[in-house]
Protein backbone atom coordinates (compact mmCIF):
# COMPACT_ATOMS: atom_id res chain seq x y z
CA UNK A 1 0.00 0.00 0.00
CA UNK A 2 2.69 2.39 0.37
CA UNK A 3 4.46 2.03 -2.23
CA UNK A 4 1.44 2.40 -4.41
CA UNK A 5 0.68 5.90 -2.63
CA UNK A 6 4.28 7.02 -3.10
CA UNK A 7 4.25 5.82 -6.86
CA UNK A 8 0.56 7.69 -7.68
CA UNK A 9 2.31 11.20 -5.81
CA UNK A 10 5.28 11.16 -8.14
CA UNK A 11 3.67 10.32 -11.12
CA UNK A 12 0.33 12.71 -10.45
CA UNK A 13 0.91 15.64 -7.77
CA UNK A 14 -2.78 16.03 -7.64
CA UNK A 15 -3.48 14.60 -4.41
CA UNK A 16 -0.98 14.34 -2.33
CA UNK A 17 -0.89 14.19 2.06
CA UNK A 18 -0.19 17.83 2.22
CA UNK A 19 -3.34 18.48 0.29
CA UNK A 20 -5.35 16.04 2.43
CA UNK A 21 -4.22 17.68 5.87
CA UNK A 22 -4.81 21.28 4.03
CA UNK A 23 -8.35 20.26 3.63
CA UNK A 24 -9.12 17.75 6.88
CA UNK A 25 -6.98 19.79 9.26
CA UNK A 26 -9.02 22.72 10.00
CA UNK A 27 -11.94 20.22 10.10
CA UNK A 28 -11.02 18.02 12.14
CA UNK A 29 -9.82 21.19 14.55
CA UNK A 30 -13.87 22.79 13.74
CA UNK A 31 -15.17 19.21 14.18
CA UNK A 32 -13.25 18.46 17.85
CA UNK A 33 -14.69 21.75 19.12
CA UNK A 34 -18.19 20.06 18.99
CA UNK A 35 -18.54 17.01 20.79
CA UNK A 36 -15.57 18.71 23.33
CA UNK A 37 -19.18 20.89 23.70
CA UNK A 38 -20.86 17.78 24.37
CA UNK A 39 -18.26 16.90 27.05
CA UNK A 40 -18.60 20.57 28.53
CA UNK A 41 -22.31 19.86 28.93
CA UNK A 42 -21.91 16.82 30.45
CA UNK A 43 -19.56 17.58 32.94
CA UNK A 44 -20.85 20.89 33.85
CA UNK A 45 -24.17 18.59 33.98
CA UNK A 46 -22.64 15.70 35.36
CA UNK A 47 -21.04 17.30 38.14
CA UNK A 48 -24.49 18.76 39.66
CA UNK A 49 -26.11 16.70 42.56
CA UNK A 50 -28.03 14.05 41.29
CA UNK A 51 -27.93 12.14 37.87
CA UNK A 52 -31.37 13.14 36.62
CA UNK A 53 -30.10 16.43 35.23
CA UNK A 54 -27.60 14.37 33.07
CA UNK A 55 -30.75 11.77 32.05
CA UNK A 56 -32.26 15.00 31.15
CA UNK A 57 -30.14 16.44 28.90
CA UNK A 58 -29.45 13.31 27.33
CA UNK A 59 -33.13 12.61 26.41
CA UNK A 60 -33.41 16.28 25.34
CA UNK A 61 -30.51 15.92 22.87
CA UNK A 62 -31.86 12.65 21.74
CA UNK A 63 -34.98 14.79 20.63
CA UNK A 64 -32.51 17.82 19.09
CA UNK A 65 -30.63 14.52 17.42
CA UNK A 66 -33.91 13.96 15.21
CA UNK A 67 -34.72 17.69 14.55
CA UNK A 68 -31.25 19.10 13.78
CA UNK A 69 -28.98 16.37 12.67
CA UNK A 70 -31.90 14.98 11.05
CA UNK A 71 -32.08 18.26 8.59
CA UNK A 72 -28.05 17.55 8.43
CA UNK A 73 -28.70 16.87 4.82
CA UNK A 74 -28.75 20.81 4.32
CA UNK A 75 -24.58 20.52 4.97
CA UNK A 76 -24.22 17.55 3.09
CA UNK A 77 -26.36 17.79 -0.26
CA UNK A 78 -24.97 21.46 -0.36
CA UNK A 79 -21.17 20.33 0.44
CA UNK A 80 -21.30 17.79 -3.04
CA UNK A 81 -23.08 20.04 -5.12
CA UNK A 82 -21.11 22.84 -4.49
CA UNK A 83 -17.88 21.01 -4.77
CA UNK A 84 -19.45 19.75 -8.19
CA UNK A 85 -19.97 23.03 -9.46
CA UNK A 86 -16.87 24.47 -8.21
CA UNK A 87 -14.85 21.24 -10.09
CA UNK A 88 -16.51 22.69 -13.30
CA UNK A 89 -15.82 26.34 -12.36
CA UNK A 90 -19.29 27.02 -12.25
CA UNK A 91 -19.64 29.96 -10.18
CA UNK A 92 -23.66 31.21 -11.17
CA UNK A 93 -24.21 27.42 -10.28
CA UNK A 94 -22.82 27.66 -7.18
CA UNK A 95 -24.82 31.05 -5.98
CA UNK A 96 -28.19 29.45 -7.19
CA UNK A 97 -27.21 26.31 -4.60
CA UNK A 98 -26.67 28.60 -1.96
CA UNK A 99 -29.96 30.07 -2.77
CA UNK A 100 -32.21 27.22 -2.83
CA UNK A 101 -30.82 25.80 0.47
CA UNK A 102 -30.77 29.04 2.33
CA UNK A 103 -34.79 29.15 1.54
CA UNK A 104 -35.09 25.24 1.95
CA UNK A 105 -33.16 25.83 5.91
CA UNK A 106 -35.24 28.69 6.70
CA UNK A 107 -38.64 27.22 5.42
CA UNK A 108 -37.66 24.08 7.63
CA UNK A 109 -36.74 26.22 10.74
CA UNK A 110 -40.05 28.16 10.39
CA UNK A 111 -42.51 24.69 10.58
CA UNK A 112 -40.19 23.44 13.49
CA UNK A 113 -40.73 26.73 15.53
CA UNK A 114 -44.44 26.39 14.47
CA UNK A 115 -45.01 22.48 15.19
CA UNK A 116 -42.78 22.98 18.64
CA UNK A 117 -45.95 22.11 20.82
CA UNK A 118 -47.15 18.60 18.65
CA UNK A 119 -43.32 17.60 18.63
CA UNK A 120 -42.75 17.87 22.32
CA UNK A 121 -45.72 15.74 22.98
CA UNK A 122 -44.98 13.53 20.91
CA UNK A 123 -41.34 12.68 21.36
CA UNK A 124 -41.65 12.68 25.19
CA UNK A 125 -44.70 10.04 24.63
CA UNK A 126 -42.55 7.90 22.99
CA UNK A 127 -39.54 8.39 25.31
CA UNK A 128 -40.07 6.10 28.69
CA UNK A 129 -38.10 7.93 31.32
CA UNK A 130 -38.48 9.16 34.96
CA UNK A 131 -41.15 12.17 36.25
CA UNK A 132 -37.35 13.92 37.04
CA UNK A 133 -35.70 12.92 34.00
CA UNK A 134 -38.66 14.00 31.98
CA UNK A 135 -39.41 17.18 33.70
CA UNK A 136 -35.41 18.10 32.88
CA UNK A 137 -35.78 17.17 29.31
CA UNK A 138 -38.83 19.41 28.92
CA UNK A 139 -36.75 22.44 30.54
CA UNK A 140 -33.91 21.87 27.63
CA UNK A 141 -36.50 21.36 25.17
CA UNK A 142 -38.29 24.52 25.57
CA UNK A 143 -35.18 27.20 25.37
CA UNK A 144 -33.06 25.35 22.77
CA UNK A 145 -36.02 24.89 20.55
CA UNK A 146 -35.61 28.29 19.40
CA UNK A 147 -32.11 27.74 18.04
CA UNK A 148 -33.92 25.69 15.04
CA UNK A 149 -33.37 29.28 12.64
CA UNK A 150 -29.52 29.69 13.25
CA UNK A 151 -28.53 25.91 13.20
CA UNK A 152 -29.72 25.05 9.91
CA UNK A 153 -28.94 28.03 8.48
CA UNK A 154 -25.38 27.67 9.68
CA UNK A 155 -25.52 23.97 8.26
CA UNK A 156 -25.76 25.24 4.51
CA UNK A 157 -23.29 28.63 4.94
CA UNK A 158 -21.02 25.24 6.46
CA UNK A 159 -22.16 23.11 3.67
CA UNK A 160 -20.97 25.96 0.98
CA UNK A 161 -17.98 26.72 2.51
CA UNK A 162 -16.37 22.96 2.65
CA UNK A 163 -17.53 22.87 -0.77
CA UNK A 164 -15.43 25.54 -1.88
CA UNK A 165 -12.79 24.01 0.03
CA UNK A 166 -12.81 27.46 2.48
CA UNK A 167 -12.56 24.63 5.52
CA UNK A 168 -10.55 27.16 7.44
CA UNK A 169 -13.23 29.83 7.12
CA UNK A 170 -15.22 26.73 7.87
CA UNK A 171 -13.55 26.13 11.38
CA UNK A 172 -13.61 29.63 12.22
CA UNK A 173 -17.29 29.56 11.90
CA UNK A 174 -17.51 26.58 14.35
CA UNK A 175 -15.20 27.56 16.78
CA UNK A 176 -17.64 31.12 17.15
CA UNK A 177 -20.22 28.55 17.86
CA UNK A 178 -18.53 26.05 20.21
CA UNK A 179 -16.26 28.68 22.30
CA UNK A 180 -19.43 30.99 22.94
CA UNK A 181 -21.44 28.35 23.90
CA UNK A 182 -18.78 26.67 26.37
CA UNK A 183 -18.25 29.95 28.18
CA UNK A 184 -21.77 30.49 28.27
CA UNK A 185 -22.33 26.87 29.76
CA UNK A 186 -19.91 27.50 32.52
CA UNK A 187 -21.32 31.28 33.62
CA UNK A 188 -24.89 30.25 33.22
CA UNK A 189 -24.27 26.84 35.66
CA UNK A 190 -21.57 27.94 37.82
CA UNK A 191 -22.24 31.72 38.19
CA UNK A 192 -25.70 32.28 37.49
CA UNK A 193 -26.72 28.58 39.26
CA UNK A 194 -28.76 27.40 36.66
CA UNK A 195 -28.94 23.75 35.43
CA UNK A 196 -30.36 22.77 32.08
CA UNK A 197 -31.95 25.53 31.79
CA UNK A 198 -28.18 27.39 31.58
CA UNK A 199 -26.79 24.87 29.30
CA UNK A 200 -30.03 25.16 26.78
CA UNK A 201 -29.79 29.15 26.55
CA UNK A 202 -26.19 28.91 26.17
CA UNK A 203 -26.65 26.48 23.52
CA UNK A 204 -29.17 28.94 21.61
CA UNK A 205 -27.02 32.30 22.21
CA UNK A 206 -24.16 30.64 20.87
CA UNK A 207 -25.86 29.81 17.41
CA UNK A 208 -27.27 33.27 16.73
CA UNK A 209 -23.59 34.34 17.37
CA UNK A 210 -22.63 31.43 14.64
CA UNK A 211 -24.94 32.68 12.42
CA UNK A 212 -23.48 36.57 12.66
CA UNK A 213 -20.11 35.37 11.97
CA UNK A 214 -21.79 32.82 9.06
CA UNK A 215 -23.28 36.13 7.34
CA UNK A 216 -19.60 37.98 7.73
CA UNK A 217 -17.98 34.65 6.04
CA UNK A 218 -20.09 34.56 3.07
CA UNK A 219 -19.84 38.57 1.71
CA UNK A 220 -16.08 38.14 2.81
CA UNK A 221 -16.21 35.68 0.13
CA UNK A 222 -18.36 37.84 -2.37
CA UNK A 223 -21.99 36.50 -1.92
CA UNK A 224 -23.80 39.73 -0.83
CA UNK A 225 -26.54 41.34 -2.78
CA UNK A 226 -26.23 39.13 -5.07
CA UNK A 227 -27.66 36.15 -3.25
CA UNK A 228 -30.83 38.42 -3.29
CA UNK A 229 -31.22 38.30 -7.21
CA UNK A 230 -32.68 36.12 -9.88
CA UNK A 231 -30.39 34.17 -12.40
CA UNK A 232 -33.24 32.92 -14.78
CA UNK A 233 -30.58 31.59 -17.19
CA UNK A 234 -28.43 28.80 -14.62
CA UNK A 235 -30.96 26.33 -13.70
CA UNK A 236 -30.81 23.20 -11.30
CA UNK A 237 -32.68 20.15 -11.97
CA UNK A 238 -35.58 20.48 -9.29
CA UNK A 239 -36.10 16.68 -9.42
CA UNK A 240 -32.65 15.78 -8.77
CA UNK A 241 -32.14 18.48 -5.96
CA UNK A 242 -35.26 17.10 -4.26
CA UNK A 243 -34.36 13.58 -4.82
CA UNK A 244 -30.85 14.18 -3.32
CA UNK A 245 -31.81 16.07 0.22
CA UNK A 246 -34.80 13.65 0.63
CA UNK A 247 -32.15 10.63 0.43
CA UNK A 248 -29.78 11.90 2.08
CA UNK A 249 -32.47 12.97 5.15
CA UNK A 250 -34.06 9.11 5.22
CA UNK A 251 -30.19 8.05 5.38
CA UNK A 252 -30.38 10.41 8.42
CA UNK A 253 -32.92 9.47 9.86
CA UNK A 254 -31.93 5.89 10.07
CA UNK A 255 -28.96 6.65 11.77
CA UNK A 256 -30.31 8.68 14.36
CA UNK A 257 -32.99 6.38 15.07
CA UNK A 258 -30.41 3.93 15.94
CA UNK A 259 -29.04 6.39 18.06
CA UNK A 260 -32.03 7.30 19.79
CA UNK A 261 -33.37 3.66 20.14
CA UNK A 262 -29.80 2.60 21.55
CA UNK A 263 -30.36 5.21 23.76
CA UNK A 264 -34.49 4.51 24.84
CA UNK A 265 -33.32 0.58 25.56
CA UNK A 266 -30.42 1.64 27.44
CA UNK A 267 -33.56 4.34 29.36
CA UNK A 268 -35.53 1.26 29.79
CA UNK A 269 -32.72 -0.46 31.93
CA UNK A 270 -32.87 2.50 34.94
CA UNK A 271 -31.06 5.96 35.21
CA UNK A 272 -27.76 4.86 35.86
CA UNK A 273 -27.08 2.58 32.77
CA UNK A 274 -28.71 5.89 31.01
CA UNK A 275 -26.21 8.58 32.26
CA UNK A 276 -23.43 5.97 32.26
CA UNK A 277 -24.24 5.28 27.99
CA UNK A 278 -24.68 9.01 27.70
CA UNK A 279 -21.36 9.31 28.86
CA UNK A 280 -19.94 6.57 26.52
CA UNK A 281 -21.74 7.98 23.42
CA UNK A 282 -19.45 11.02 24.13
CA UNK A 283 -16.53 8.80 22.97
CA UNK A 284 -18.32 7.65 20.03
CA UNK A 285 -19.27 11.75 19.01
CA UNK A 286 -16.00 12.89 19.59
CA UNK A 287 -14.20 9.73 17.23
CA UNK A 288 -16.37 10.30 14.69
CA UNK A 289 -16.50 13.74 14.43
CA UNK A 290 -12.56 13.91 14.64
CA UNK A 291 -12.99 11.44 11.79
CA UNK A 292 -15.03 13.62 9.50
CA UNK A 293 -12.71 15.81 9.10
CA UNK A 294 -11.25 13.33 6.64
CA UNK A 295 -14.62 12.47 5.32
CA UNK A 296 -15.02 16.29 4.70
CA UNK A 297 -11.45 16.13 2.71
CA UNK A 298 -12.70 13.37 0.68
CA UNK A 299 -16.63 14.82 -0.16
CA UNK A 300 -14.56 18.33 -1.84
CA UNK A 301 -11.81 15.87 -3.44
CA UNK A 302 -14.66 13.66 -4.93
CA UNK A 303 -16.78 16.67 -5.96
CA UNK A 304 -13.97 18.67 -7.59
CA UNK A 305 -13.23 15.21 -9.23
CA UNK A 306 -15.94 14.23 -10.72
CA UNK A 307 -17.31 18.09 -11.86
CA UNK A 308 -13.62 18.19 -13.65
CA UNK A 309 -13.73 14.72 -14.67
CA UNK A 310 -10.71 13.22 -13.12
CA UNK A 311 -10.90 9.60 -12.15
CA UNK A 312 -7.34 9.13 -11.36
CA UNK A 313 -7.86 12.38 -8.19
CA UNK A 314 -10.88 10.19 -7.18
CA UNK A 315 -9.00 6.98 -6.76
CA UNK A 316 -5.75 8.97 -5.32
CA UNK A 317 -8.12 10.82 -2.86
CA UNK A 318 -9.69 8.01 -1.78
CA UNK A 319 -6.43 5.69 -0.78
CA UNK A 320 -4.74 8.90 0.89
CA UNK A 321 -7.45 9.26 2.98
CA UNK A 322 -8.43 6.22 3.62
CA UNK A 323 -4.85 5.91 5.08
CA UNK A 324 -5.12 9.10 7.56
CA UNK A 325 -8.83 8.11 8.34
CA UNK A 326 -7.99 4.73 9.50
CA UNK A 327 -4.67 5.90 11.02
CA UNK A 328 -6.21 8.46 13.24
CA UNK A 329 -9.10 5.36 14.19
CA UNK A 330 -6.60 2.87 15.25
CA UNK A 331 -5.21 5.74 17.78
CA UNK A 332 -8.51 6.01 19.24
CA UNK A 333 -8.75 2.64 19.84
CA UNK A 334 -5.16 2.32 21.63
CA UNK A 335 -6.12 5.92 23.64
CA UNK A 336 -9.69 5.12 24.69
CA UNK A 337 -7.67 1.70 25.81
CA UNK A 338 -5.16 3.54 27.86
CA UNK A 339 -6.64 6.46 29.43
CA UNK A 340 -11.12 5.93 28.98
CA UNK A 341 -11.23 5.22 32.49
CA UNK A 342 -9.89 8.69 33.27
CA UNK A 343 -12.03 10.61 30.41
CA UNK A 344 -15.05 9.14 32.33
CA UNK A 345 -14.12 10.13 35.61
CA UNK A 346 -13.45 13.87 34.52
CA UNK A 347 -17.19 13.82 32.69
CA UNK A 348 -19.17 12.75 35.85
CA UNK A 349 -18.05 12.37 39.61
CA UNK A 350 -21.11 10.12 40.40
CA UNK A 351 -19.97 6.70 41.73
CA UNK A 352 -22.34 4.74 40.37
CA UNK A 353 -22.24 5.82 36.95
CA UNK A 354 -18.32 6.25 36.95
CA UNK A 355 -18.39 1.93 37.33
CA UNK A 356 -21.50 0.96 35.30
CA UNK A 357 -19.30 3.10 32.77
CA UNK A 358 -16.10 1.10 32.92
CA UNK A 359 -17.73 -1.71 33.10
CA UNK A 360 -18.55 -1.03 29.04
CA UNK A 361 -15.75 0.78 28.14
CA UNK A 362 -14.39 -2.28 25.93
CA UNK A 363 -16.76 -1.49 23.60
CA UNK A 364 -15.28 1.76 22.86
CA UNK A 365 -11.92 0.50 22.76
CA UNK A 366 -13.22 -1.71 19.47
CA UNK A 367 -15.33 0.51 18.27
CA UNK A 368 -13.26 2.63 15.51
CA UNK A 369 -11.64 0.36 13.74
CA UNK A 370 -14.70 -1.37 12.77
CA UNK A 371 -17.16 1.85 12.32
CA UNK A 372 -14.47 4.17 10.48
CA UNK A 373 -14.93 2.56 7.15
CA UNK A 374 -18.48 4.18 7.14
CA UNK A 375 -17.16 7.47 8.39
CA UNK A 376 -15.00 7.53 5.39
CA UNK A 377 -17.15 6.33 2.67
CA UNK A 378 -20.05 8.47 3.37
CA UNK A 379 -17.57 11.33 3.54
CA UNK A 380 -16.94 9.96 -0.37
CA UNK A 381 -21.06 8.83 -1.28
CA UNK A 382 -21.65 12.37 -0.38
CA UNK A 383 -18.78 13.93 -2.75
CA UNK A 384 -20.36 11.85 -5.56
CA UNK A 385 -23.61 13.01 -4.47
CA UNK A 386 -24.71 9.52 -4.28
CA UNK A 387 -27.70 9.42 -2.38
CA UNK A 388 -29.71 6.32 -3.44
CA UNK A 389 -26.59 4.14 -2.19
CA UNK A 390 -26.50 5.91 1.03
CA UNK A 391 -29.99 6.04 1.87
CA UNK A 392 -29.92 2.12 0.80
CA UNK A 393 -26.74 1.19 2.68
CA UNK A 394 -28.24 2.86 5.98
CA UNK A 395 -31.55 1.13 5.37
CA UNK A 396 -29.74 -2.30 4.85
CA UNK A 397 -27.71 -1.44 8.19
CA UNK A 398 -31.05 -0.27 10.01
CA UNK A 399 -33.32 -2.71 9.57
CA UNK A 400 -31.96 -5.94 8.65
CA UNK A 401 -28.66 -6.16 10.73
CA UNK A 402 -28.78 -3.63 13.51
CA UNK A 403 -32.11 -4.38 14.63
CA UNK A 404 -32.19 -8.15 14.62
CA UNK A 405 -28.97 -8.26 16.48
CA UNK A 406 -30.31 -6.59 19.28
CA UNK A 407 -33.48 -9.10 19.14
CA UNK A 408 -31.24 -11.97 19.47
CA UNK A 409 -28.71 -10.67 21.60
CA UNK A 410 -31.34 -8.83 24.31
CA UNK A 411 -30.48 -11.34 26.73
CA UNK A 412 -27.12 -9.74 27.36
CA UNK A 413 -28.43 -6.79 28.80
CA UNK A 414 -26.27 -3.56 28.14
CA UNK A 415 -23.48 -5.67 26.15
CA UNK A 416 -26.11 -7.05 23.74
CA UNK A 417 -26.95 -3.13 23.13
CA UNK A 418 -23.52 -2.12 22.73
CA UNK A 419 -23.22 -5.16 20.56
CA UNK A 420 -25.93 -4.65 18.25
CA UNK A 421 -24.63 -0.81 17.62
CA UNK A 422 -21.07 -2.19 17.14
CA UNK A 423 -22.73 -4.60 14.29
CA UNK A 424 -24.95 -1.53 12.96
CA UNK A 425 -21.25 0.68 12.05
CA UNK A 426 -19.58 -2.86 10.49
CA UNK A 427 -22.64 -3.14 8.50
CA UNK A 428 -22.13 0.02 7.12
CA UNK A 429 -18.91 0.10 5.98
CA UNK A 430 -19.47 -3.28 4.04
CA UNK A 431 -22.52 -2.67 1.90
CA UNK A 432 -21.18 1.00 1.32
CA UNK A 433 -17.96 -1.19 0.56
CA UNK A 434 -19.96 -2.80 -2.38
CA UNK A 435 -20.86 0.54 -4.37
CA UNK A 436 -17.11 1.45 -4.49
CA UNK A 437 -16.18 0.05 -8.31
CA UNK A 438 -19.67 1.84 -9.46
CA UNK A 439 -18.51 5.23 -7.99
CA UNK A 440 -14.90 4.99 -8.80
CA UNK A 441 -16.01 4.30 -12.16
CA UNK A 442 -18.21 7.37 -12.84
CA UNK A 443 -18.76 8.95 -16.39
Amino acid sequence: MAFFIERTMTTHNTINHKKILHLAGPMILANISIPLLGMVDTAVIGHLDSAHYLGGVAVASLIFSFLFWGFGFLRMATTGLIAQAHGEANEKLSLKILQHSLILALCIAIGILLLQSPISRLAFTIIDSSELITKAAVTYYDIRIWSSPAILINYVILGWLIGKSLTTQALYLVLSVTISNMILDLIFVNVFGMNVDGVALASVIAEFIGLFVGIKLLMQHGVGRALFSQDHDTHLTDQNWFNLHGNIFIRSLCLIFSIAFFTAQGAKQGEIILAANAVLVNFIVLMAFVLDGFANAIEVIAGKAIGSKNKHQLRQGLILTGVWTFSLASLFSVSYSLFGSGLISLLTSIPEVVSIANQYLIWLIIMPVVAVWSFLFDGLFIGATRSVEMRNTMLFSTFICYLPAWYLLQGLQNHGLWFALLIFFAARGISQAFYLPKILAFK
